[in-house]
């Protein structure tokens, strides 16, 4: 443990110097204005003096081709960090399959070099998988102050509470990876507070990471990007540019999260005579702070459903980050002592996942709130491809219900946290990079993304779509791929970690599209004679009592097969349970043009 602390880095100056008594408190500490969650805050020394030159080594093992688990190692020496670790939900062919993390085998080989996790902000796509990491490798992971909030709650889930080294970094602040490196965090604005980007400090330039980002003048939570640092570092020096792609392909600008206030206020009144219920990310606090303000003003009491919902609205109240008006919160269980007319309801399941608040309201599976006429539903997101039919879904059963449904396609009830295309020149324009790298979203975000940096005057060998796994080599005249590491997903059922492979997904896809047929019978294993049997159990294959005459034949080719092993002394226990499963599909297929899973169960008696 000793030599480990000895390694670990210290936070230093930032370019405009703060106050040290602004710096959240150290484990144990005493604070009056919020409340101490025992994260560490680092000390600050000076920056790193510049020493002789090494290639920089990029390599990302999520984030690319792909929306969700977003990860990389940056290495530059005998040194190592890594940006985000987050998750991906399952896609429908991932039967059972829980969540997808990053394969970060790479980092835990390289785990005595790696100095710290660098966090850009709090949504699952960049925190998700860092319970599994922690549990490999012990070391240091540096956040703003919600973002390592957010960190401690996922932490406690998985039984690490108090055993992670958390530090947090304000923005504008510097945190020393080791005597070559620097890591400074610059505002950037997004749907969740305290995003930021970071800017690497090495002795051949700043590497710029924007993080999930957008430019908002008018920020509801926090202050606006801070574009004049972007400009400084543009001035002085981007060897490599690393920006968010996912609105790549929008044109024009982001609209400001005001934007949605607007609309939730004009909302608001034309639902006067219904409870309202409000279905939008949990981690988006500028929104469900707009729907607070407009409860209040319209004299609504506000009531939240959802796991992560009630989380992060606790975890947001403690720190300040929401403000809230004395007496506006009430307990769901409350809800039916107020008139219909005077509640909001923000709720989880805008994406329509299944097991969510709003998901189970219109199925009628909610055990607090039973949805009606007198309800006014805003679905405040756009569905996540692929998602749409499930949102779809449950706009439909809900108006069954004779709900009144308003979402993103009908008003302005959702604005992205992303960068569109001009926003994305400005911030190539700002900061001047030598190379250019495109992250964070599909092939094609990326390739759109590499096209405006090469309309803004870019060399095309200057700019580089890259694939996770693969290395990226920077030297201050040079930008290559030089190898690969192995990169991935692992998938997560339930408690277990990468105990789904292809096979296991195989079998369930074969179970769910053909169902399984045993087959059941009793040897005598002295005699070699067919004691009992063949019995045959099937499931999701036929229903039993309409294929009688099916299931007869079932029989008689397995007891046509076991028969004819028996009588070959030479034949053994795994020769038979082929001889059963080939000449049941055999005659299936050619009977019903299917092929369920055939499984043999021979008992020795």
């Amino acid at each position: 443990m000793a030599e480990q602390n000895k390694k670990m880095p210290k936070t230093t100056k930032n370019h405009a110097a703060k106050n040290a008594a602004n710096q959240p408190p150290r484990r144990g500490a005493k604070e009056k204005s919020k409340p101490n969650r025992g994260y560490n805050t680092g000390r600050r020394t000076q920056r790193p003096t510049s020493v002789p030159s090494l290639p920089i080594h990029y390599t990302a093992l999520g984030g690319l081709d792909e929306i969700g688990k977003n990860m990389a190692v940056f290495e530059y020496g005998d040194d190592a960090f890594i940006i985000d670790c987050g998750m991906s939900f399952p896609d429908e062919d991932l039967l059972g399959v829980d969540v997808v993390l990053p394969d970060f085998s790479y980092a835990v080989k390289i785990k005595d070099k790696i100095r710290g996790i660098f966090i850009t902000h709090g949504h699952e796509d960049h925190i998700g998988a860092l319970p599994y990491l922690l549990k490999e490798m012990n070391i240091p992971v540096y956040a703003a102050e919600l973002t390592i909030a957010l960190i401690d709650s996922k932490l406690k889930e998985h039984g690490l509470s108090g055993k992670a080294d958390l530090h947090v970094v304000k923005a504008g602040s510097t945190v020393t990876v080791s005597k070559n490196i620097s890591v400074e965090f610059v505002t950037v604005n997004h749907s969740i507070p305290d995003a930021v980007a970071l800017a690497i400090k090495t002795p051949i330039g700043y590497v710029v990471h924007t993080g999930d980002f957008k430019i908002d003048t008018t920020p509801v939570m926090g202050p606006m990007i801070d574009l004049a640092r972007f400009g400084q570092l543009g001035n002085e020096g981007v060897l490599a540019l690393l920006a968010d792609s996912t609105n790549a392909e929008r044109p024009g600008y982001t609209p400001s999260e005001r934007v949605v206030g607007e609309s939730f206020a004009n909302l608001f009144r034309k639902a006067h005579k219904k409870r309202i219920i409000v279905a939008t990310f949990s981690s988006n606090l500028p929104r469900i702070q707009q729907i607070m303000t407009a409860s209040a003003q319209d004299g609504r009491k506000v009531a939240v459903s959802g796991r992560s919902m009630i989380n992060f609205v606790s975890i947001a109240q403690e720190l300040g980050y929401l403000h809230i008006p004395e007496g506006l919160l009430i307990d769901i269980d409350e809800i039916n002592s107020y008139p219909k007319d005077r509640v909001t309801l923000i709720t989880t399941g805008s994406q329509g996942e299944p097991m969510s608040a709003l998901s189970r309201m219109a199925f009628s599976d909610h055990r607090k709130v039973e949805v009606g006429p007198e309800d006014y539903i805003i679905i405040s997101a756009t569905p996540i491809p692929g998602n749409e039919k499930t949102v779809g879904k449950v706009i439909n059963e809900l108006m069954k219900r004779g709900c009144e449904v308003v979402y993103e396609k009908m008003y302005d009830v959702h604005v992205s946290g992303h960068a569109c295309q001009e926003e994305l020149k400005i911030i190539h324009g700002l900061t001047k990079p030598k190379f250019f790298i495109p992250v964070h979203g599909e092939q094609k975000h990326l390739y759109k993304h590499a096209a405006l940096a090469k309309i803004m005057g870019m060399p095309n060998k200057n700019v580089l779509i890259t694939s996770i796994g693969q290395t990226v080599e920077l030297t201050a005249d040079k930008m290559s791929v030089v190898g690969s590491v192995q990169a991935g997903r692992v998938l997560v059922d339930g408690l277990g970690v990468g105990d789904v492979g292809s096979i296991v997904l195989r079998d369930r896809k074969h179970l769910a599209e053909d169902g399984i047929i045993v087959v059941v019978a009793s040897v005598d294993g002295v005699s070699g004679e067919l004691v009992s049997g063949p019995d045959v159990v099937t499931r999701g294959f036929v229903y039993v009592r309409e294929s009688e005459g099916l299931i007869d034949q079932i029989k008689d080719v397995a007891y046509k097969a076991l028969e004819d092993c028996c009588r070959n002394p030479r034949c053994d226990w795994s020769t038979m349970k082929t001889r059963v499963r080939d000449d049941l599909s055999r005659m299936l297929f050619q009977k019903t043009k299917r092929s369920p899973m055939i499984l043999p169960i021979i008992m020795d008696v």
